[in-house]
């Protein structure tokens, strides 16, 4: 969690910040927050009937369910789903990515951090900057994912990365199942980083940007799934929605 106040000592730290814009002072910030999240409820069903539609579709008419991208990234996620119910948790292994995901996000906003800290109980980073994206981002970057994917990426610069495919697909399966474990577990237990632009704005955003994050694996892994022809499931998808939505209307 990141903060711009020094924190006092064993208390968790909170987000103090100013919200610029064009919203008149006397609406609260968490107001207009709450009614886009209530916006984003539908585009966040449009693209979870997208997204499962098109895993269903590739699963059974291109057999996706037997490539090596499947299989291995799925063993990845179920070792490591044995290892968070079955073993001691690694909390400080993610209390440090959590906190170096704020840190990466305040540098990406152009902020500066002052203070990184980080033990098995906690931590907090202290940052000139703070907004949604910096709150939010442990909870939809799996960053030990994309550094997976970054070491593979530069690894394949210098040597033959080819025959590590299938330990590159089960590094990502196990990094994005300790991802969304962790973030699962953490949510309901009051995050403060929750509360800075609403919890409910905040629930519906991670579940949004979660799935689209999935999403892009698919349409990655699968030869079955094209950037266009998801785009275009997408569309109908949304037309669809829309269609039935005025046929409910046009009856009340």
């Amino acid at each position: 969690m990141a903060g711009k106040r020094r924190p006092q000592r064993n208390k968790p730290v909170r987000f103090h910040a100013a919200i610029a814009g064009a919203i008149p002072e006397h609406v609260p910030t968490r107001w207009v927050k709450f009614v886009v999240g209530i916006f984003l409820l539908p585009l966040a069903w449009i693209l979870t009937q997208t997204f499962f539609t098109a895993f269903a579709r590739t699963t059974v008419r291109d057999a996706f369910w037997i490539t090596e991208e499947f299989w291995f990234f799925s063993l990845g996620s179920v070792l490591w789903l044995v290892a968070f119910f079955g073993l001691p948790r690694p909390l400080w292994m993610y209390v440090f990515g959590h906190e170096l995901t704020h840190a990466l996000w305040v540098y990406l906003m152009g902020g500066q951090v002052h203070r990184f800290r980080v033990t098995k109980e906690g931590g907090h980073i202290l940052t000139d900057k703070t907004n949604t994206w910096i709150a939010l981002a442990p909870y939809f970057f799996p960053i030990y994912s994309l550094l997976v994917i970054a070491i593979y990426g530069i690894a394949a610069i210098f040597i033959d990365v080819t025959p590590y495919r299938q330990l590159l697909y089960a590094l990502i399966g196990l990094t994005w199942a300790f991802h969304l474990s962790f973030t699962c577990w953490m949510i309901p237990k009051g995050q403060p980083d929750l509360t800075y632009g609403g919890t409910f704005f905040s629930l519906v955003l991670i579940y949004l940007l979660n799935l689209a994050l999935l999403a892009v694996l698919l349409i990655i892994a699968s030869p079955g799934v094209s950037w266009t022809g998801f785009a275009r499931d997408l569309i109908r998808n949304s037309a669809e929605f829309s269609h039935q939505i005025l046929r409910l209307a046009a009856k009340i």
